[in-house]
Order: C-alpha cells, then structure tokens, then sequence
C-alpha cells in the first residue's frame, strides 16, 4: 500500500519544508505528544518559546491512525515494532522534529532500559521529570486554589500542602521499593497498581485529616516489612538507589510527584478535596440563606452561586501553580537550551 510522504515526517522533511515558506515566515517545530489530553499542555509549555522567528505545531505522530502512548512517539528512534533500527543519525527527531513526553519511571530507570535512554540521552526528547502531566496539575501548592475555584470560598479547612508533605514522606520508603522492582526487573510481585493501592485514600475526615495519614502510615509499614522479608538482596540495593533517587531531585517531602499520575489525581488528591469542598460549598450556601432578606433572594443567590461552581477534576486541570516547581523548571532549562542550538549552525550532513 502506498502512503503519503507527511505519513513519515523527518525533522530534514520539516527543515526543507521550511526553506519553502516565504522569506519572513516564521520556522516551523513540530512536537509529537503521546496522546490528545497532552495537546493543551504541552502547547502551553512550548508558548512561551515562540517568537516571531520561531513556532511550534502540537501533534500526535500519526494522522492515519489512532495509535497512543511514548513508544508510539519514540518509534523513530527505537525501530518501528518490527526490528528496523533507526539510522545513525538518530531516527527522524531532530532540530526541526521533537518529542514531548511523560516521563513515568523512565527518568528514574537512569538509562537501564532503551526507552530510558532515548529519554535521558536524546537532545530532541523532552520530559516532564515528574511521573505525568497529572502530577504537575496535582502540585500541592496549588490544592488550595482549586478549592477556591471549586466553591468560591477561601476559607483554608486544611493545611493541603502540609497534609501533601506528610502524605509524600509517609509514602516514600515503600515508593523506593516500587522503583526497586522496576529497576531490578522483578516487578511482577509489586506492580503499579499494587503501589497504587496501597498508598490511595478514602473516606478522608476533612476536620480530622491526620487519622488518614496515620492509617497510610500503618498500611505502608505492614508492605515495608513486607518487601524487607522478601527481598532481603534489597538490604545491599536498596541504599544505593535510594541516594541515587535523592540526588535527580527527589525528596521525601516531593514523593507524590514521582508516582503513577492517575493513582495520585484519581486516589489521592480528588478524595482528599472532595470532602473539603462540599464542606466550603455547604458554608457558602448556609451564609446566603442566613443573609438573604427573603426568600426569592435567596433562591436567586442559590441558583446564581451553584451555577458558578465547577468540578473538582476540571479545576485541578486549570492549576498552574506548578510553573514555579523545581520538576517544571528543569523542563524550561532544557527547552531553552534547545531554543538556543537552534541559532547555531546546522552541522554538516
């Protein structure tokens, strides 16, 4: 079957296609995302990099088919499924081809497996260094003002980043064993979704919300001893991974952003603020009723107030109060590195 030449773009593909464009026009980027929910982030992430010279098109690597996820993104640079290598140059991703990517446990994997090294190695792959995009829009720092937007009330029931804290320092040694499996390939006995299981809350008590930590304390201990039983190799391991964990900038404190996404936004973060929200919600509409002069005020001010509110899930989507996390900030270096080899001249082919 015959296919269309934009059915396998190249970054010299997109570069000759630039030398096409009148002279003025700004050069073209094109930035392959892993699926259609990274489209807006990653297009907000790359805003800030263009220029009157420079512009960036979001999309995902194939238009003919519905194919997701980073080995779908990085297929030009690991083969393409059926043992064709890319070639020396280093697959189509280049000056003018990029790939904009979750970093999952890859980061954390430290080159130990092929897509973990394309991620580390390749100048043209650019991660998120939190585990996903979730993460980022789960940054504890910004839990309180999606409360506010959830329910238009800034009184602070619980301090959430405080609680995020102790949360992630709860659930970091039994994280490092997580990674442990992955990087020492017995992971079958502990997966993701076991973690996820494990460190996911519910039924949290927004006026006592230290009785949920102290319930994931005792779960997380039970599976620590555990894996000590085990895996006691872990006792030689362990240790090393652990510091080398603390020096790509992990901390106990920042944990959570290193986790799956989906069990942190879906099993930790939405149940922790979905019983402190109808807690606000239920405050702001017991003011209006107090305050009202009678009661067609108070049906329109009901009404007007419900209207305004918005879900949980939305709100923590629109947080942007990661952009001044150290995870995030490492992603603009890189980005402006790469914005600045694009001045250089293109090495001779």
């Amino acid at each position: 079957m015959a296919h269309r030449l934009t059915d396998n773009i190249s970054s010299r593909y997109i570069e000759a296609a630039n030398r096409l464009r009148p002279n003025g026009a700004r050069r073209r980027v094109v930035a392959y995302v892993e699926s259609y929910d990274d489209v807006q982030f990653w297009r907000s992430v790359l805003d800030e990099f263009e220029s009157d010279t420079l512009t960036f098109e979001v999309m995902l690597p194939s238009r003919t088919n519905l194919g997701k996820g980073k080995k779908n993104v990085l297929r030009n640079v690991l083969g393409d499924g059926r043992g064709e290598k890319p070639d020396a140059s280093g697959g189509n991703l280049g000056r003018n081809l990029i790939a904009c990517v979750d970093a999952d446990y890859d980061y954390l994997m430290q080159g130990t497996t092929p897509i973990s090294k394309e991620i580390i190695d390749n100048p043209y792959v650019f991660h998120t260094y939190v585990y996903a995009i979730e993460n980022y829009q789960c940054y504890a720092r910004g839990l309180h003002e999606v409360c506010v937007m959830a329910t238009l009330n800034d009184r602070e029931m619980v301090d959430l980043e405080a609680f995020m804290r102790e949360y992630s320092t709860i659930i970091w040694p039994l994280f490092v064993w997580n990674v442990w499996v992955y990087r020492y390939d017995c992971y079958s006995r502990f997966t993701l979704m076991d973690f996820g299981g494990l460190v996911s809350i519910r039924d949290v008590n927004p006026f006592h919300p230290e009785r949920t930590l102290e319930q994931l304390r005792h779960t997380v201990n039970r599976k620590i001893n555990w894996m000590q039983q085990h895996y006691p190799e872990g006792k030689k391991t362990y240790k090393p991974l652990r510091d080398q964990l603390l020096a790509l900038g992990l901390t106990p404190e920042t944990a959570y952003l290193y986790m799956q996404g989906h069990t942190l936004m879906d099993g930790v973060v939405i149940p922790l603020l979905t019983p402190i929200c109808v807690q606000l919600r239920k405050e702001r509409e017991a003011e209006i009723r107090r305050n009202a002069v009678h009661a067609q005020q108070r049906q329109n001010e009901l009404s007007c107030y419900q209207r305004r509110l918005g879900a949980i899930d939305q709100m923590i989507r629109k947080s942007v109060k990661f952009l001044t996390s150290e995870p995030y900030q490492r992603l603009r270096s890189d980005l402006q590195r790469y914005i600045t080899s694009l001045s250089a001249p293109c090495a001779p082919s």
